[in-house]
């Protein structure tokens, strides 16, 4: 075939279970300081193995007919290969896909693998193209300066050459001799290393293509905006009394996730599902949206929120209340079919034209997981953060830095190239005390919001 246009999942990469990829989407070789390390580097290195051994048993076959169905795309030769959303490439057992449990081992990424970054022999890689292969995401990839070089070298036999100690430290007994296989042989000549260095660090910039959307959001304007609101007495009471395990005289209005420890039986699922739904954060939505339709009655309004504490849902009561309801478009995974999805995205991606059109609801409720390859900056500059992103279960479990590209990747459904407007706006909804104190939202908040964090998350810093 020369060209494709529907997405493949590659069935000889999603059911292989003989060796899984252990390593983190974020440190795809373990950690440095963990005395696991090198077992998990090894075993990476062996699945990578098995993988090819297995695209090149398949290649072999020869039964596949023009009426044979489930063939894996790894079979076929390609004029040129797009993989988007490479990211979401996932290394996934028989027993996992046979109890439809997705996202329970998603971190174990396999997108090097699939585009055959691990190894040199382009005829031993999984997808074989006559002219050209791209992986595209805008993700960062992931959080990891390392997983940005790795994507280097997707195009054959060259070898990069940045970061050259850290590569050499990670890569010296992981199997991976990739880009630095002759970067310790003796050179005579320093000219000769400056320029191979230049040649090598220039095709690392070129192919990884990072950061190219900058020039293309001048004149553009994120706009952070944080709507504070008070809760009631009796909302503090159901607040305090929602830190299950925390002994009473413990429970603060200013707790935050590490005061919760799930060791000593610190249960932070009750809190965040309450802290999520409580009345004044729901009454301020509704606010916040029917201030924004008084200014621009046509403009449409995208609300995130964290569906694994119920926050979707509680968005969606409060949208759906009263006797005149602002209303709302949201996706049900259970009841929507992929077309009625796709439908109802449509809808928010697209100028409206007919009377129909303008009767539909102007806000779309969506979930953080949703925040990935869904564009709506054509009809859409008005973000609403219902609450505050964590994921985690207290104590040192959270990463700020993958809640902050979560957010970060929501926010960038609207702030994209192609925005029509001048500014952004994205709004935060802040609960606090009865008396103005600074609550567990506070505390995210000025998490989510630290540059340093965020450098990290987009794979800016140094």
């Amino acid at each position: 075939p020369t060209f494709c246009g529907i997405f493949f999942m590659s069935p000889l990469l999603t059911t292989m279970s003989r060796m899984p990829l252990l390593a983190s989407s974020r440190d795809p070789y373990a950690g440095g300081n963990n005395p696991q390390s090198q077992n998990r580097r090894n075993a990476s290195a062996r699945y990578s193995h098995v993988y090819v051994e297995g695209i090149q048993s398949l290649r072999q076959r020869k039964d596949f007919t023009i009426s044979s169905k489930g063939v894996p795309i790894e079979y076929f030769e390609w004029e040129r290969v797009i993989v988007d959303e490479i990211h979401e490439s996932l290394c996934t057992t028989k027993e996992e896909l046979d109890n439809m449990n997705f996202f329970k081992e998603k971190n174990r990424r396999a997108g090097r693998e699939l585009l055959g970054v691990m190894t040199k022999d382009t005829s031993c890689r999984p997808l074989q193209y006559r002219k050209s292969i791209f992986g595209l995401t805008g993700t960062p990839l992931l959080d990891h300066t390392s997983r940005v070089i790795e994507l280097g070298n997707l195009m054959g036999n060259t070898y990069i050459i940045g970061l050259g100690s850290h590569w050499r430290k990670l890569e010296r007994e992981s199997c991976r001799d990739i880009f630095l296989y002759n970067f310790l042989e003796q050179k005579q000549s320093r000219e000769y290393r400056k320029n191979v260095y230049m040649k090598c660090q220039e095709y690392l910039t070129i192919a990884s293509c990072r950061n190219t959307c900058e020039d293309q959001m001048k004149g553009i304007t994120l706009t952070d905006k944080i709507h504070k609101v008070l809760m009631s007495e009796e909302e503090k009471g159901v607040y305090l009394d929602s830190q299950h395990g925390i002994s009473k005289e413990h429970r603060i209005l200013g707790i935050k996730p590490g005061d919760f420890d799930p060791q000593a039986g610190h249960d932070i699922s009750r809190f965040l599902i309450q802290n999520a739904k409580v009345e004044c954060r729901c009454k301020e939505l509704v606010t916040v949206c029917q201030g924004i339709l008084e200014k621009s009655p046509k403009t449409k309004i995208v609300v995130f929120t964290d569906g694994r504490i119920g926050a979707g849902i509680a968005a969606r009561k409060s949208l759906m209340a009263g006797t005149d309801p602002l209303g709302c478009v949201w996706l049900d995974s259970k009841e929507d079919s992929r077309l009625d999805i796709a439908k109802k995205i449509s809808w928010f991606q697209q100028g409206d034209v007919t009377e129909d059109d303008w009767k539909r609801p102007r806000i779309l409720v969506l979930h953080f997981e949703h925040a990935a390859g869904i564009n709506l900056q054509h009809e859409c500059h008005n973000v609403v953060f219902f609450s505050p992103l964590y994921v985690g279960d207290g104590g040192t479990t959270g990463d700020p830095v993958v809640d902050i590209s979560t957010e970060l990747q929501a926010v960038g459904r609207v702030y994209r190239p192609g925005q029509k407007q001048k500014e952004v706006i994205l709004h935060r909804i802040e609960v606090k005390g009865p008396n103005g104190e600074n609550c567990f939202d506070s505390h995210l908040i000025q998490r989510n919001q630290n540059e340093d964090y965020k450098k990290q998350a987009t794979n800016t810093d140094d």
